[in-house]
């Protein structure tokens, strides 16, 4: 593994590149924002064949954490993105984005780069009203005491107390990863302010600049090869992945029938077989 620091608007930041093999390389893209591109290690088997390149995004982990919150834009994060492939002289590459990273890989590909020669959109967030109903209609689902907990909490500002951040802990062992998961190392923190400020205090309380975000209209315009990828149990809901999908022609879909929002890490295996056998298609 090689790592190293590419310079972007803002600051530095950190990558890793798995493996020297002579295919198009794979551009791994993390979600949050901010939670680092730790869990996406998870890819590097596939570097047998193609090299694995993930990064740490401005703000959190490795990178550099600057305070300046204006930084924090799906704009300059885009932005971000055509300057790492540019520095690594990534002339040609595989998109996998996660989550938030499927916004990222999504918005830059309607910048219309050249090279990009298919995208994954691994439990994507194409729409963030989509999302917050699939997060409402999981809510649903939970006792009432934790729902009415969740309301108040988020009504009365106080989603940083104990109660609510219990709340969202057994809300995630259900739809975030219902595995116990590789811990990320200390010093690769996560973006709690990138995330905050694009996002909201959680999964499903979206305030911060994101909160309007909607790709739908123009997935239509995507036209390279495109994997949609979820859990069973994701935060993204498998009738939410369809339909993304229904707007990008010749897309394919997959399911894996025992993760929620971490598939990488819950069927890993499993994960990667799906992924490997996309890429030899492409």
């Amino acid at each position: 593994m090689r790592e190293g620091y590419v310079d972007v608007t803002g600051g530095k930041v950190y990558y890793q590149i798995f493996g020297e093999a002579n295919g198009v390389p794979l551009l791994a893209l993390h979600g949050g924002p901010g939670s680092t591109g730790f869990g996406l290690e998870a890819l590097e088997p596939l570097s047998d064949k193609w090299p694995v390149i993930i990064y740490d995004q401005l703000g959190c982990g490795y990178s550099d954490r600057p305070e300046d919150l204006s930084l924090w834009n799906l704009d300059r994060f885009v932005e971000e993105l055509g300057q790492v492939r540019e520095q690594l002289g990534l002339k040609e590459v595989h998109l996998l984005g996660h989550s938030w990273g499927t916004m990222l890989a999504a918005s830059y590909l309607l910048t219309r780069p050249e090279g990009v020669k298919s995208v994954i959109f691994s439990s994507p967030c194409l729409s963030a009203s989509l999302w917050q109903k699939d997060q409402a209609l999981h809510l649903f689902r939970f006792p009432l005491e934790f729902q009415e907990t969740v309301a108040r909490c988020e009504a009365e500002g106080t989603t940083d107390s104990e109660e609510y951040q219990q709340a969202m802990a057994e809300y995630y062992k259900r739809h975030l990863c219902r595995v116990e998961s590789p811990k990320r190392p200390a010093d690769r923190p996560f973006g709690g302010v990138v995330y905050n400020t694009m996002w909201g205090p959680s999964e499903f309380c979206a305030t911060g600049n994101l909160k309007t975000y909607d790709v739908t209209p123009r997935l239509h315009e995507i036209e390279i090869p495109t994997l949609f990828l979820c859990g069973r149990y994701d935060e993204t809901r498998p009738e939410t992945l369809e339909y993304y999908q229904s707007l990008v022609p010749g897309s394919k879909l997959h399911v894996f029938e025992e993760s929620a929002h971490k598939a990488y890490f819950e069927e890993k295996d499993e994960y990667l077989r799906v992924v490997r056998e996309f890429l030899q298609t492409v």
